[in-house]
């Protein structure tokens, strides 16, 4: 029997405090319905845990991460209010080997950005679109199970260009209601970590009550968990030619 991922669920949590069409959408916050998900769809596959922004060093403590094998990440009205110290903390835990999982606009999260190095920028339109996700590797672990496509009814409208590295793999690509294009299921290597960004989960509309939105979170997460010891990439100096003949 192997050991169970252990996920960490992080929400910004500002929404659902001040937004009463947010709390009608997600009674349980945005992050307790990931979690609930999670624990719903991968059962004793995995641990979940949630942190918020409004916690000691965001829920993102040294202790929190080193117990970490992925982490999912949601934000969207205070990416400013993120710590850098804690976003250095986040990227290194990544470089070492834990996943991250960049969900919604997350995009512009500090963490997503420092790890594309890029402006992540893009175009969005909040019109109720209809968003068609469809699955363009089909023998991806991430798209396991997930209709082609993928009908949400009502969601924001994310288009390109956005402006991100050439993705390591394109999973999933979005069509809208206007004829909008966009790249919604990407997933890159980053050190000896692994990041999934998925586009869908506006705080407006129910997307994350989907079930087949929950099932592709679930495969990102056992997809981005570590599956050799977690070490940060340091210089080596091999010293002579032969060394390896004296080891």
């Amino acid at each position: 029997m192997t050991d169970p991922i252990r996920v960490t669920v992080w929400g910004e949590n500002v929404h659902e405090g001040r937004d009463e069409t947010v709390r009608k959408v997600y009674p349980d916050t945005m992050h307790g319905t990931i979690a609930a998900a999670l624990r719903d769809r991968l059962g004793s596959e995995v641990v979940v845990r949630t942190a918020t922004l409004q916690d000691p060093e965001h829920g993102l403590t040294e202790e929190v991460l080193a117990d970490t094998d992925v982490l999912t990440w949601w934000g969207h009205a205070a990416h400013g209010d993120v710590d850098d110290a804690i976003v250095d903390r986040v990227q290194q835990h990544v470089l070492s080997g834990m996943g991250l999982i960049a969900l919604h606009s997350a995009h512009f999260s500090k963490i997503f950005i420092k790890l594309m190095g890029t402006t992540c920028s893009l175009d969005w339109r909040a019109e109720n679109d209809r968003e068609l996700i469809w699955t363009v590797a089909a023998g991806h672990p991430i798209a396991q199970g997930i209709p082609h496509p993928l009908v949400i009814e009502r969601e924001e409208m994310y288009g390109e260009l956005f402006d991100i590295p050439q993705p390591d793999e394109l999973v999933f690509v979005s069509s809208f209601s206007g004829g909008e294009v966009f790249r919604s299921g990407c997933c890159y290597r980053r050190g000896q970590g692994r990041v999934f960004y998925f586009r869908p989960g506006d705080q407006e509309y129910p997307t994350y009550h989907q079930p087949e939105v929950q099932q592709i979170i679930a495969n990102a997460a056992k997809w981005a968990a570590p599956v050799v010891p977690r070490q940060l990439p340091t210089v080596h100096h091999r010293g002579t030619p032969n060394w390896f003949e004296k080891a």
